[in-house]
């Protein structure tokens, strides 16, 4: 089973990550991505399914138009893992070739 992450690697993940927030209700975490339209969204939304099937670890996301809001928890461990912080990191690495 996957293990959920404790309070203090959660504080740890959550300072190591920029722009994502903690979603408390949910254990999860959430970012929105704004970028100049609905092809570059779409891009990056590419971009991030390769990463997340190879990680074997999929996000819950929406998209409208040029923003894409996205939530990670790992439904496993019924909370945050290691799984949602190393996919946050590679999505912001994505997110940010785009911008």
């Amino acid at each position: 089973m996957i293990k959920r992450l404790a309070d203090q690697e959660r504080v740890e993940a959550l300072a190591a990550l920029r722009g994502w927030a903690h979603e408390p209700g949910r254990d999860a975490l959430v970012q929105t991505f704004d970028f100049p339209d609905f092809v570059t969204a779409f891009a990056f939304m590419t971009a991030v399914a390769l990463e997340a099937e190879k990680a074997d670890h999929h996000p819950e996301w929406s998209n409208v138009y040029g923003r894409v809001s996205i939530l990670l928890t790992t439904h496993d461990a019924n909370g945050l893992s290691e799984r949602d912080t190393k996919l946050a990191a590679k999505i912001s690495v994505l997110a940010a070739a785009l911008t």
